[in-house]
């Protein structure tokens, strides 16, 4: 069993402040001549357009490059995702240009005590079946308190555009990380390269956000190394073709990922919610998701749990406390109280194909087979991506 400082030292960290998704947009600013925070590098651009392919993660495009022949052929380096891997928190990190700890999107889903519940970021709805809208209980621009690269943009006279899928508009988490840009709504992808093409030519400098959610689907749905899933990355690639050669002369495109993907492996997962579990014993509530738990415990009982989870789990995860999660750095530099209060008393973090479901609670997640979440490298590790045209 690896535990305590041994589990932390063992542990992969992102790269915050040289090469992380919370290091992207002050860049992005830099060269549009707002800011002078150019940590990447990126050369002075009057226009930028930020592709982001969701699951798209390094290992998996390195694994597919023939069915990404024009990715393939783009100039990259290597980035990480945020802690944790995944969608919420990288969005996130990506529009603040700060990492978790600051931001406070700690998970997919959060415990949340004004609420008593853990809540689905995605959705802004408590986990499990139906629920409550919570954008009133929970206001977004509270949730998520930091200010966005995307009002810093604007407010410097830059067009900004959020090219995205009609269904998000307006939704908590749009309201929560992408505010100050303008939405775009699209229906289908050729929707959404006709019109990034269309907002990146838009005022003297202008700064696009494009988002493709369908390879986290099919990943999550198929498996990240399935057939299915390398079919999907040939047609991302061919639509990211396709806005490249309609991009203004003179654009910087840049591509990246939210995260990775791993195969959860259904015989080396626990079920949480199975009859008598112990990592029930002494536990207020469970966040995150498989690959990365959150674990609240009842008042006085967190000394029980941590030990509890580290005994049952074993070397399957990096079991570690709140406050060794905070030393680490996996959430930053900086860990505001309010975002320590997101963070759970214990953390697992998936090493391999583990994973701890909620087979009640969360009955759909829990059939899928892709999942993400963790520090392994197929999770954490992405591209970035640019050509100039």
């Amino acid at each position: 069993m690896i535990a305590g400082d041994d589990a932390v030292s063992r542990m992969p960290v992102p790269r915050y402040g040289e090469a992380s998704l919370a290091d992207v947009m002050p860049s992005v600013l830099a060269a549009l001549e707002v800011g002078a925070d150019n940590r990447l590098g990126l050369e002075p651009a009057q226009r930028v357009v930020v592709m982001l392919v969701d699951g798209m993660g390094l290992r998996g495009l390195q694994s597919h490059a023939a069915a990404a022949p024009y990715l393939s052929s783009l100039s990259g380096r290597v980035l990480t995702a945020g802690f944790p891997s995944t969608t919420v928190t990288s969005l996130a990190s990506l529009s603040t240009g700060v990492p978790a700890g600051q931001h406070a999107m700690t998970g997919y889903t959060s415990y949340m005590a004004d609420v008593d519940a853990a809540v689905n970021w995605l959705a802004w709805r408590p986990v499990g079946k139906g629920g409550d809208d919570l954008r009133e209980a929970l206001v977004p621009e509270v949730v998520q308190p930091e200010p966005t690269m995307w009002e810093q943009a604007a407010a410097a006279g830059i067009s900004v555009a959020i090219v995205s899928s009609a269904q998000y508009e307006g939704s908590g988490l749009t309201r929560a990380v992408f505010r100050g840009g303008g939405y775009a709504g699209t229906t289908m992808s050729g929707d959404a390269v006709a019109m990034a093409a269309d907002f990146a030519d838009r005022g003297h400098r202008s700064l696009v956000y494009a988002y493709a959610s369908e390879l986290d689907f099919v990943g999550h749905v198929r498996g990240p190394a399935s057939d299915a899933w390398t079919a999907q990355l040939a047609l991302i690639d061919k639509q990211i073709e396709l806005l490249a050669g309609r991009l203004p002369a003179g654009t910087l495109l840049l591509v990246m990922a939210d995260h990775g993907m791993t195969t959860l492996v259904a015989d080396e997962a626990m079920d949480a919610d199975a009859d008598g579990s112990p990592l029930r014993e002494g536990v207020l509530a469970l966040a995150g998701e498989p690959r990365m738990r959150h674990v609240h415990a009842l008042p006085g009982a967190a000394e029980d749990v941590l030990a509890t989870w580290r005994e049952v789990i074993g070397d399957r995860a990096w079991v570690i406390s709140r406050a060794e999660a905070i030393g680490s750095g996996l959430f930053g530099p900086v860990v505001t109280p309010l975002a320590s209060e997101r963070i759970g008393d214990v953390l697992a973090i998936a090493r391999d194909g583990f994973g701890v479901l909620q087979r009640r609670r969360e009955s759909l997640f829990s059939g899928l087979i892709g999942h993400h979440g963790s520090v392994t490298d197929d999770e954490l590790l992405v591209p970035l991506l640019s050509a100039t045209m």
